[in-house]
């Protein structure tokens, strides 16, 4: 095995601010790159600097930058929900959280992030396929329920019950009966479990532009590590993108109530979508050792309730003739 070693600090300088790199390297590997160079490491260093000056790769530095500030901004919300997390076990509380929206609007890396730091024992993440034969003749909430939590555990849904509300009636995979049943009762149905006082339920709507939605669908049509996110309903969502927004509206017309109601965010910018969600979750329940200096307000432009969204939606229609996402 091949003894390695640590290549000297290398200063890359960028403006006025200064970049310290250590990474460890084979013997061989080190030599092949300064024999490729022409020279020791002044001349690597030398090498690298220039190479930052292209625009191509002040791009890639600039990339990596922004990157690791989200990602601690991120981490000062992701300890919070820790504490939450220890809440719910402590109490025997029970949090359900619905991650419903377009197709590409950023559910699922926002899940991602929400349970990165979390113990992985007391959460669940449940993202429920087509249904079976046998399920397709069952009462349609039933195989949600068998996912809800027990006491002291958090469950997220990738996708809910509210399929029955969006994609199921759009793309024909339910009934028109089916459909108005399940919008005149799935209230009553989320009122019955809250009920008993320990189970708290958050319902999050994801909203992607049409432009994004598109741009989105593109990187994952050429990227080979992506193209299996692309589903039948992906491939047709911007073909009905206007069918999805009228039941988007009825969505919210008939299941947005004061005691169980939806939270709309803008999810075009993603870290903004993802802060925003960890900030509702964390103002969802009071708990011990929450951060005094950490702001847990929410941004009006990101996050808008299912109200403020009915009225914006209700503009479009009458200046534009119809609804617009």
């Amino acid at each position: 095995m091949l003894d390695l070693i640590n290549i000297k600090s290398t200063k890359l300088t960028m403006s006025s601010k200064r970049v310290r790199i250590n990474f460890p390297v084979s013997v061989s590997e080190h030599q092949k790159v300064l024999k490729k160079l022409g020279g020791g490491e002044r001349l690597a260093s030398a090498q690298i600097s220039e190479l930052l000056e292209q625009p191509r790769y002040k791009d890639i530095v600039k990339t990596a930058l922004q990157r690791h500030a989200q990602g601690e901004e991120l981490k000062q919300y992701q300890s919070e929900l820790i504490k939450l997390q220890e809440h719910m076990e402590r109490t025997g509380r029970k949090l359900i959280i619905l991650f419903d929206g377009r197709d590409a609007s950023g559910k699922g890396g926002t899940i991602r992030r929400v349970t990165r730091y979390m113990n992985s024992k007391h959460y669940r993440v449940v993202a429920l396929g087509k249904p079976t034969e046998d399920q397709q003749t069952e009462m349609h909430m039933k195989r949600y329920i068998e996912q809800f939590p027990r006491a002291g555990e958090i469950v997220l849904f990738d996708r809910s019950w509210y399929n029955r509300a969006m994609v199921e009636p759009v793309m024909g995979f339910c009934t028109q009966e089916q459909y108005r049943q399940f919008m005149e009762t799935v209230v009553t149905f989320e009122r019955s479990f809250l009920e008993d006082n320990s189970t708290i339920l958050i319902k999050m709507y994801f909203s992607v532009s049409k432009q994004e939605q598109a741009r989105r669908f593109e990187i994952r049509k050429r990227d080979p590590l992506r193209q299996w996110k692309l589903s039948e309903v992906d491939l047709q969502a911007q073909e009905l993108w206007d069918k999805f927004t009228e039941k988007k509206y009825q969505l919210l017309l008939k299941t947005h109530k004061p005691d169980v109601p939806w939270y709309v965010l803008r999810s075009d910018d993603k870290h903004h979508a993802r802060i925003e969600a960890m900030k509702l979750i964390l103002r969802s329940c009071p708990y011990r050792g929450r951060s005094r200096s950490l702001d847990f307000s929410p941004n009006k432009k990101v996050v808008i309730n299912g109200d403020q969204e009915l009225r914006t939606m209700r503009e479009q229609k009458r200046r534009h003739g119809k609804f617009q996402g």
